[in-house]
């Protein structure tokens, strides 16, 4: 039965090639609550899609659901739908070749951003009142930016990723997106299982580096969002996230998920053929010349660079950068011109994906009549810090 039957979707945020509506528990933390769940995660007795048409083919429905999935409906949360994801989820653009590119509600001439794409596009329409995704690279800071939602990157392996397919095994976190801030914290403390007190934030670190790959105009756009931080932590402290670059850093994560992601995948892929669209084919190609050699050198870079953020975010201290280099590209956009978006954003998400910290973006700024998101970044397992300071932050604004 086609989804419009269960959902009114003009945004094309939910998948038509299946369906997922369970009622949660009678009663729970989050009875009352609607919620759509990115294509990968598993639920017993349905496909999982990974954005492919040939993936959902040649793969049996799920035996059990995800943990999170689980939870969630335990709690009294209903899932009313899965949500379109960017094909095998190798991409941060939301256009998906074979379903379609769902509709970013805040920008419709614009891409929506992924690989959390329907998800991002559910929450900001208002047809849920949360959504997961998954982040790996950048998947749920990406469309959240672009759409203008709150989301959430919790540190790398605080929440369990069993049921779920991956993307890079060893970058992959469950992520949430939210329209309110109170309820991304309320969402938080339930799954990170925190019911205790939150930890003071310490200083208030602006990343420099971050902010020139950004470019003037993202800057000048953020600057009240990053007065409103100084206003609650205090004067700003200027640090340079990455004395040698972060082109290099960039690099590392490109090489070691093409890695991860080729271990992973290869194999079906020379067995299928699938028919790949524009992007992800040639992702794909790259990935499968990845040489052990140099995985294991971006892997010693990772090192490296957690490392490096441990000294940074001492104290509980907070980072602040653009989420992204700047609002969502049209939809219009040549393959060329996204190329080249997509490397300056991964720039400015490798720090956290590489890191394996806790970042979530704030729809605090506007550019050009688009949302444009700023960031915070704190150590691992400072995921509260992030959520009250978010909260805080979007009373302030009136969000």
């Amino acid at each position: 039965m086609p989804i419009q039957a269960y959902i009114h979707d003009p945004y094309n945020a939910f998948c038509q090639h299946t369906h997922v509506d369970l009622a949660g528990a009678a009663d729970g933390p989050l009875a009352g609550l609607t919620f759509a769940i990115k294509d990968v995660f598993h639920v017993a007795g349905h496909k999982t899609g990974f954005g492919s048409p040939e993936w959902f083919a040649t793969h049996d429905p799920a035996i059990e659901t995800a943990t999170v999935v689980r939870r969630l409906l335990d709690a009294g949360a209903r899932v009313i739908g899965k949500t379109h994801t960017d094909e095998l989820t190798y991409s941060i653009n939301g256009e998906n070749y074979h379903y379609g590119t769902p509709v970013n509600p805040k920008a419709p001439a614009r891409i929506p951003g992924g690989s959390s794409s329907g998800s991002a596009v559910a929450v900001a329409a208002g047809l849920c009142d949360f959504a997961l995704g998954t982040d790996s690279g950048g998947s749920v800071r990406t469309p959240a930016s672009f759409c203008g939602v709150f989301g959430m990157r919790p540190s790398l392996g605080r929440i369990p990723m069993d049921g779920i397919v991956p993307h890079a095994p060893s970058f992959g976190t469950v992520g949430w997106l939210t329209r309110d801030s109170a309820l991304c914290e309320r969402l938080g403390r339930f799954l990170l299982e925190e019911a205790g007190p939150t930890p003071a934030p310490g200083r208030m670190l602006v990343a420099t580096d971050a902010f020139a790959v950004a470019g003037e105009r993202v800057t000048a756009a953020l600057r009240p969002a990053l007065d409103a931080v100084a206003s609650l932590l205090g004067p700003a402290q200027a640090v340079t996230v990455s004395a040698e670059g972060l082109e290099q850093w960039m690099e590392a994560l490109r090489v070691l998920q093409a890695w991860e992601v080729w271990s992973a995948y290869g194999d079906w892929v020379t067995r299928v053929q699938p028919r790949l669209g524009p992007g992800i084919k040639e992702r794909f190609d790259a990935a499968a010349r990845v040489t052990r050699a140099e995985a294991d050198a971006a892997r010693v870079k990772r090192d490296d660079v957690a490392r490096r953020m441990a000294e940074v975010l001492a104290g509980r201290a907070v980072l602040c950068l653009p989420t992204t280099p700047g609002i969502a590209p049209l939809r219009s956009t040549t393959a060329a011109e996204i190329d080249a978006f997509r490397y300056q954003a991964f720039r400015l998400l490798c720090i956290a994906g590489l890191a394996g910290l806790p970042q979530i973006n704030l729809p605090l700024a506007m550019l050009d009549g688009c949302p444009l998101g700023l960031s915070l970044i704190a150590a691992r397992g400072n995921e509260l810090l992030l959520l009250d300071l978010a909260t805080r932050l979007a009373r302030h604004a009136g969000r």
